[in-house]
């Protein structure tokens, strides 16, 4: 398989602010957020193909980018946000004085102490895995840009390094954050993780 580079973006700020949305809550960008999207990819360019999240914070976006660049849209339902279950709708604050303590376990372990209903975090981070090899396999050669959210970058990020997911909470990422992958036959190499508002990209 030829060498695919593949970009990764955050959605921006959605209506209502920072609180778990998972796949249940679908809220659009703010006026803030789709700011946030057009700075983030201005400059940036040579993809081949959009790829985006069903969930309108990314889709919305990724089909005005696709249009203004006249480039193929793919929408993939396995790059859509893990599921948060019980969780989704609240805010952390929310959630901390419901209960501190089951707060507190998931970010020590979040494979282990999943929200009431939530997606198993191994299960999520295999589908993610999963669409971006499928991905980078049919577009084997051709750089694409993937509008996502927060839970797919650490995922994605993780597959790439080969490292646990119980780790996924210990990296930070902002709206509008890019990652860049490299897909080879030997699998995925990370080669750059910008945060939406620290310095120039890659």
């Amino acid at each position: 398989m030829r060498e695919t580079q593949i970009d990764l973006i955050r959605h921006g700020e959605p209506l209502g602010g920072p609180r778990y949305r998972g796949h249940a809550i679908d809220d659009p960008l703010s006026a803030k957020g789709w700011r946030q999207m057009r700075e983030a990819v201005r400059g940036l360019g040579g993809w081949r193909r959009i790829v985006s999240s069903p969930l309108r914070r990314c889709a919305d976006f990724a089909r005005e980018l696709a249009a203004e660049r006249r480039l193929p849209l793919t929408i993939e339902a396995d790059l859509r946000e893990v599921g948060f279950g019980a969780w989704e709708g609240k805010t952390k604050d929310e959630l901390r004085a419901l209960d501190a303590e089951a707060f507190a376990a998931f970010y020590r372990d979040p494979v282990h102490h999943r929200p009431p209903g939530a997606e198993p975090l191994d299960t999520f981070v295999a589908r993610v895995s999963d669409a971006i090899d499928r991905l980078a396999a049919e577009q084997a050669g051709e750089p694409m840009l993937i509008v996502a959210h927060a839970g797919v970058l650490r995922a994605a990020l993780v597959h790439a390094i080969a490292a646990p997911p119980a780790c996924m909470y210990r990296i930070e990422v902002r709206n509008a954050a890019l990652l860049r992958l490299r897909a080879r036959a030997d699998g995925c190499q990370l080669a750059a993780l910008h945060n939406g508002d620290l310095a120039t990209p890659f």
